[in-house]
């Protein structure tokens, strides 16, 4: 008997009785689809090294489960199978795993593809975190410390560059001077955690596309991969959107010349978030939304290149300057944004 089979034999199920097979393509935890006569289960291994204590990520769940089932329930949230034992974690061989059914007639894309996709995950991120607007954020644990904290992010690139690799360091001399220029993204970050008018809320922290359930009708059902979810800012969600749907490349590419920004997806995540968060956000809130994307494509220039400096210790590399490259692309991307400010931020905060 496999491990697998062992974890799925606490939710009851006979190896007689079911199949499974690898499935999706997350980076950061192992998943399986699990068939079982006419019913789907999805069952994931939880990346230990990223999340050191997964039950605090089951104990957020299981509090927003709560306070949705009282405040919200029309809201559908996909809650984790509980075990024979009413557990929502198992733990076998120092690993944790949980198991969430397969919502029929849902799926996930990997890459936004259309205007409408982009607005439709926006509206999705919106309205999870309107639907917990009255849930106590100090109840929520901290998975993940200093996730999104670009004054941390800040301190370690410029750690790297007295005590990293002097070759690499050397190498990147140009982009490090250029990601260097743009400190000020910085300045204004700490200005915004010392201003009352942002609020910590119930934020998702990874709003990639494929965090979001789609409909045969590719209209957004859900959100779903709740780990990240903890107090945050709104600019990491809707700057994770920027980031992850503006460019029709990813952050693997190598020919620059590839990147762009495209304006009506722009305008589709801004109108889609706008969509359940316009009355939530403040009047000094709603002039962030392009600081929002200078914001998250700034800070994962810098940890790309502080990893690369670092001798790419935390990001998994396929060849020898995957990290450069990577960092490379990202302040690509930045300065993309950026000269389309004027046309596309209007009377939002830019910082050059």
């Amino acid at each position: 008997m496999n491990i697998t089979d062992s974890v799925l034999g606490q939710y009851g199920f006979e190896r007689d009785e079911y199949t499974i097979e690898q499935f999706g393509s997350g980076l950061i935890n192992n998943t399986w689809l699990v068939l079982k006569g006419s019913e789907k289960y999805i069952l994931q291994k939880v990346n230990k090294n990223i999340f050191t204590n997964p039950f605090l990520i089951a104990d957020n769940i299981e509090k927003i489960q709560a306070h949705l089932s009282v405040h919200n329930s029309h809201y559908f949230f996909t809650a984790p199978c509980k075990t024979l034992k009413g557990e929502s974690i198992v733990l076998l061989s120092d690993d944790y795993y949980r198991m969430f059914p397969y919502i029929k007639g849902s799926h996930t894309i990997d890459v936004v593809q259309s205007p409408l996709q982009a607005y439709e995950a926006a509206s999705q991120f919106s309205r999870f975190t309107s639907v917990l607007s009255e849930l106590d954020i100090n109840t929520l644990n901290i998975t993940l410390p200093s996730f999104h904290n670009l004054s941390l992010r800040y301190a370690q690139f410029s750690e790297a560059l007295e005590k990293g690799n002097k070759e690499r360091i050397k190498e990147a001399g140009d982009l490090i001077g250029e990601l260097k220029a743009y400190s000020a993204i910085v300045d204004e970050y700490n200005n915004i955690t010392n201003n009352n008018e942002f609020k910590l809320r119930v934020t998702h922290h990874d709003t990639k596309i494929s965090n979001v359930l789609l409909d045969d009708h590719h209209k957004g059902i859900c959100v779903i991969d709740l780990d990240t979810v903890m107090p945050g800012y709104f600019i990491s969600d809707v700057g994770d959107m920027m980031r992850t749907y503006l460019c029709p490349v990813s952050e693997e590419e190598k020919d620059f010349s590839k990147i762009e920004v495209r304006d009506e997806f722009y305008f589709a995540i801004v109108d889609g978030y706008k969509a359940f968060m316009d009355d939530e956000l403040t009047e000094t809130e709603k002039q962030y939304f392009f600081y929002s994307g200078e914001f998250m494509i700034y800070m994962q220039a810098i940890r790309f290149l502080t990893d690369y400096i670092n001798d790419d210790v935390y990001y998994g590399c396929k060849y020898p300057k995957h990290n450069l490259v990577r960092a490379t692309n990202q302040s690509v991307l930045l300065k993309r944004l950026i000269e389309k400010g004027p046309l596309l931020a209007g009377s939002q905060k830019i910082i050059l």
